[in-house]
């Protein structure tokens, strides 16, 4: 996406979903937005909000490099590197920016997970000369080929039990509200667009 200057801006647990085969497809394309050089959309999770969209300064790709420090963490400690229950107050932290790290961390995914939480965009990972390589070629991601991850040539770790095509038995269900849309009423304009 970032190759085509769209950025994602929702990275986050819920929007990553495994195929029948274990492989991640990302989901959710309703924040993503062509930005070749900046943005001022306040939009996105709280808790994955980088701090330049939190003080309304003009911001791009880096937005989304920040979000992955937060992916990386939450999946490694069960928890998201900052969290409250007010807004402000989760606001507030994460413009202090200081993560306490679980003991259990791969001091590895520390060091990554740190660069991609730069409060300093000009510092971030992902935002530097090389892109996106300074992430692919850090230590934690050295076993990584990265060619045949692409071309989903690596088995996945975990390969969801599934039924078939437009199986949902992995989903969890939800009650949903099921109220009428719109206004049932005749359509004056019925006639001019019959062929529509």
């Amino acid at each position: 996406m970032h190759s085509h200057d769209f950025i994602y801006r929702d990275l986050k647990p819920e929007n990553l979903l495994l195929d029948s085969k274990g492989h991640i497809k990302i989901t959710d394309f309703g924040f993503a937005k062509h930005v070749p050089e900046v943005t001022y959309t306040l939009c996105g999770t709280p808790d994955y909000l980088a701090p330049e969209i939190i003080q309304s300064k003009a911001y791009g790709k880096p937005v989304d490099w920040w979000s992955l420090g937060v992916l990386i963490y939450e999946m490694l400690a069960g928890y998201p590197p900052f969290y409250d229950e007010e807004p402000f107050k989760l606001y507030e932290k994460i413009l202090v920016g200081k993560v306490k790290y679980p003991t259990h961390f791969d001091p590895n995914a520390k060091d990554l997970v740190r660069k991609l939480l730069s409060l300093d965009i000009t510092k971030r990972y992902g935002n530097l000369r090389a892109g996106v390589q300074d992430i692919k070629k850090h230590k934690w991601f050295s076993d990584i080929d990265w060619e045949k991850l692409v071309a989903l040539e690596i088995p996945a770790p975990f390969i969801p039990p599934s039924r078939g095509e437009g199986d949902t038995s992995n989903f969890d269900q939800y009650a949903e509200d099921h109220e009428p849309y719109g206004v049932e009423c005749a359509d004056p304009h019925k006639a001019t667009f019959a062929d529509f």
